[in-house]
């Protein structure tokens, strides 16, 4: 009964506050000559501040038109701008620049939506060593990280060397589908130095606390960093889980000036790769035994900078200056 009542309480002022909400809009709308709408778009730049708040006002609306413009297909976003500025009785002519404003919005709302699409799309696909352009997407990844060294066979303990746990590869994409294949080719050709310095360090002892000599008496199999392929897709589930979870949208809102695509997904991927990379130095672990731990506080590191609205987390990848104040 306690726990029935207290539901009770908790609905009862949820929809209270929907009440005082809607009421407050009114009076604003009165006061100001302007909807909800308008009055974000004039306060708030654009970003991710912006697109934030104008994706809220749309989907916590009680019309139906509004609550769907954020999943409208992406050529009916301007007829779909239209209607809202008929609905809400807005002046074309003497508001030209709500409309561009609100379009921006949509566009980078539909987009994370159809992002998210297709990266699940690709997490879903498995690799098939049957696929020729599986195939030859791996072997790429291989020549890319060990220019010069052959690969003497398609199932081989040389992938070992790029950091893949067994002799075929296909087993390790098992999580994350051809998008860790996908991320892990972008990071070696997009950003091919980094990823070969990143491949070099992990190959080295991280634990600063122990000498060579004392690892080589400990007679450790691998004093190694960690797995370079394998971290990759391991970075991969954070990023997706980032993007599944809604809280890249401050990021993307920021660096995308419209619909934010794969390519900013993995541009993301890459400055997580990087900033994983020293994360894992600076917390210089014993072993690779404690790399969940690593992965958990630096997973946290990264969502409490996404929530600053302003945050870019490529600060190198922002979006065009002719779109920065529509």
């Amino acid at each position: 009964m306690k726990h029935f009542m207290r539901m009770v309480v908790q609905v009862w002022f949820y929809f209270y506050c929907i009440c005082v909400w809607r009421c407050l809009k009114f009076i604003l709308r009165k006061l100001t000559g302007r909807c909800e709408l308008q009055r974000i778009c004039y306060k708030n730049k654009h970003g991710a501040g912006r697109t934030l708040k104008i994706e809220t006002s749309l989907k916590s609306s009680k019309t139906k038109l509004l609550q769907t413009a954020v999943s409208v297909h992406p050529d009916a976003i301007e007829k779909t701008i239209d209607d809202i500025m008929a609905l809400k009785n807005i002046n074309v002519d003497t508001n030209p620049q709500l409309g561009v404003s609100l379009q921006a919005c949509l566009l980078q709302i539909v987009g994370y939506r159809n992002l998210t699409l297709e990266v699940e799309k690709l997490r879903r696909e498995a690799y098939d060593s049957d696929n020729p352009q599986h195939e030859e997407m791996l072997l790429k990844l291989w020549k890319m990280l060990k220019p010069g060294f052959p690969l003497e066979a398609r199932i081989s303990k040389q992938w070992c060397e790029i950091g893949f746990q067994g002799d075929d590869p296909k087993t390790d994409f098992r999580g994350m589908g051809l998008l860790g294949l996908y991320n892990l080719v972008y990071f070696a050709e997009k950003d091919t130095a980094s990823a070969l310095q990143i491949l070099s360090d992990s190959l080295q002892p991280k634990c600063s606390k122990i000498s060579k000599t004392e690892w080589e008496m400990k007679k450790f199999d691998k004093a190694i960093g960690y797995s370079f392929a394998i971290v990759g897709i391991n970075i991969t589930d954070l990023a997706y889980n980032l993007l599944i979870s809604g809280a890249l949208k401050t990021h993307l809102y920021n660096v995308a000036p419209e619909a934010p695509t794969l390519h900013h997904f993995q541009q993301t991927f890459c400055f997580l790769m990087h900033e994983f990379h020293k994360f894992w130095i600076e917390e210089d672990p014993l072993d690779i035994m404690e790399f969940n731990r690593v992965r958990a506080k630096f997973h946290k590191r990264i969502l409490k900078q996404l929530q600053n609205t302003d945050m870019a987390l490529c600060p190198h990848f922002t979006a065009s200056e002719s779109l920065v104040n529509v």
